[in-house]
């Protein structure tokens, strides 16, 4: 359903008190998060699927709002998997935390009118465990668990505008989009799941004939 709002939810500008974001692939979402969804960083950076993809309502039309994400950690641990009961394991403390980076929506900033009419997919973000990445994509410790935070920002026209920064946001979770952040997949089923629902893994799924 719709998520009025998610943990640190943000202002009471009357331009974002009334956003809402729905997820899309509510249901994929859902697939993966029971068998522990499971995310690939490599060093040149790999796409997110499921994509992440917002349905916005309750923006002001006319109003200029900069949309972006950003990845926080889960916890202070660190995980391996256990093959033989197939399941994660707490295996000591977090390594530090990466560069906190965030990614700016490639068409911030637009009006609401404009991030409303269609679904927002965030669909060029990239996942890296390359501490040095000088390419903008979001950096993730392996085999460390992350939640992804989607906020809505007010481009607020006032030229005291940072006085109002606290109430000119609105952030979003959603439990069903957290990850493990791995190099490989470690659960078969994730990778039976990916290649079954992701068009891109067309090569890999057996007995399909050649595109």
């Amino acid at each position: 359903g719709w998520a009025g709002e998610g943990p640190g939810a943000g202002g009471n500008n009357r331009h974002v008190c009334h956003a809402a974001a729905r997820l899309e692939m509510g249901s994929l979402w859902e697939e993966f998060n029971r068998l522990g969804t499971e995310m690939i960083v490599t060093k040149a950076g790999r796409r997110m699927f499921p994509t992440f993809q917002v349905k916005l309502s309750g923006l002001d039309p006319l109003a200029d709002y900069v949309l972006l994400m950003d990845f926080i950690p889960l916890d202070d641990k660190r995980y391996r998997y256990a093959f033989h009961s197939s399941s994660w394991l707490a295996a000591g403390r977090a390594e530090p935390a990466a560069p906190g980076r965030v990614h700016f929506h490639p068409d911030s900033p637009a009006k609401g009118a404009q991030w409303m009419r269609q679904i927002v997919s965030f669909d060029k973000l990239k996942l890296t465990n390359n501490l040095l990445d000088d390419n903008g994509h979001i950096i993730l410790n392996s085999m460390h668990r992350y939640q992804p935070r989607f906020h809505v920002i007010f481009v607020d026209p006032r030229r005291d505008s940072e006085r109002f920064a606290h109430q000119n946001f609105k952030s979003f979770s959603f439990p069903e989009t957290q990850f493990m952040a791995v190099t490989a997949y470690q659960n078969h089923r994730i990778t039976q799941l990916k290649i079954a629902s992701n068009p891109f893994a067309k090569g890999f799924r057996d007995g399909d004939p050649e595109p």
